[in-house]
């Protein structure tokens, strides 16, 4: 398979050759699929210069955004180029190495997680092993508890599934927001056993979907809007027909108390979402990335898993009303958490201090 080919990003050299499938294609038409993808997202190779990829090796996709923004950059493995942009018929090992085989560690900005990048050569052997780290290399190193902690295997199992069948992430996408709307009219009538059953596996198909548009190289902008559309959407809905199911349990709220928990619980959840929309933009990095307190907090503030967590021990203890009523006081106290944060990143921007990420680490 070696030669050039002609991507969105540029023009790309395939070093070697390998008939080993990786999620259910070769590695040619990975390295293809991410410059066709990271062509689509603007990025372009240097005048001059072209990719390469060689395919003995699967790598995590941060390498390729690394060296496209940085003309002349290769990773190395042990002395054996990875990816690289390098010169036009230049042996790349003449260009900037970086071997990678050497620990160091590489601040991921769009999953925000510090970490030593994925490099593995791609053999039948190690082909499992290889989509397992993938796989893992995709979660988000900032997350909440449920979504880093309790599903990932099972996650991984239903990723691996929808892959060898063929399913798109927009399939999946589609399948989970029906039991999203689903499980909103269960939770109205008071169902909220079933409807927690729904809601559960809504919440792992929504890691899937992104796993496996990452794993598969197959993201797509509309899917973007329509999977992360879904998330923004759709809790407070959830959290307002949870409240009026209440009443087929024979525990309703007062009027006067059902108005009060839903200002807490749809206000916070809007200004909450506003401030991290600020902080985006005024400091160019998500809230959550600044200090590790706030990457600590964000395993449990009010977002949905969480509040997920809070009705569903609620439920066992056979107060549904109280786990609202719970849900409403933390989703208080983390707006007042983010607030203070916000006016700290503030405060310490106008002293003359960089806003930066604890776990940010410049390439060499």
């Amino acid at each position: 398979m070696s030669g050039t080919i002609a991507t969105a990003a540029g023009p790309v050299r395939l070093i070697g050759d390998n008939a080993t499938p990786i999620w259910g294609m070769t590695n040619a038409e990975r390295c293809r699929r991410l410059a066709e993808s990271a062509g689509k997202d603007g990025a372009a190779v240097a005048p001059g210069h072209e990719l390469l990829f060689n395919l003995d090796f699967v790598f995590d996709p941060m390498l390729l955004r690394e060296v496209l923004g940085q003309p002349g950059l290769v990773f190395a493995w042990n002395g054996v180029p990875v990816v690289g942009q390098a010169p036009l018929g230049r042996d790349p090992m003449t260009a900037s190495v970086v071997d990678l085989a050497d620990g160091r560690k590489l601040y991921n900005r769009q999953l925000r997680k510090l970490e030593q990048p994925f490099v593995r050569d791609l053999t039948p052997a190690t082909r499992r092993e290889i989509e397992r780290r993938s796989y893992f290399g995709a979660y988000k190193g900032v997350t909440d508890l449920l979504t880093k902690y309790l599903w990932p295997e099972l996650a991984l199992w239903l990723t691996r599934g929808a892959a060898s069948i063929g399913m798109t992430p927009n399939m999946v996408t589609a399948i989970g927001a029906a039991l999203c709307i689903y499980a909103t009219y269960l939770f109205a009538h008071g169902q909220y056993w079933t409807g927690m059953l729904a809601g559960f596996i809504f919440m792992v198909l929504d890691t899937v979907d992104g796993k496996l548009a990452r794993c598969t190289i197959t993201s797509s902008k509309w899917g973007n809007v329509a999977d992360h559309g879904v998330d923004l959407i759709h809790p407070p809905f959830w959290w307002y027909f949870w409240g009026v199911g209440l009443g087929s349990w024979g525990l309703a709220l007062s009027t006067q108390t059902f108005a009060l928990v839903m200002v807490a619980v749809i206000a916070g959840y809007i200004l909450q979402r506003v401030i991290e929309g600020l902080f985006l933009k005024d400091f160019g990095m998500d809230i959550h990335v600044w200090r590790r307190f706030d990457s600590d907090f964000r395993l449990i503030t009010a977002r949905r898993n969480p509040n997920m967590a809070i009705l569903f021990v609620a439920l066992l203890a056979g107060r549904p009303d109280v786990g609202l009523v719970a849900l409403a006081w933390w989703t208080v106290i983390s707006l007042a958490v983010h607030a203070v944060r916000l006016a700290q990143a503030y405060r310490t921007h106008r002293s003359g201090r960089p806003i930066v990420s604890w776990m940010e680490e410049p390439v060499p």
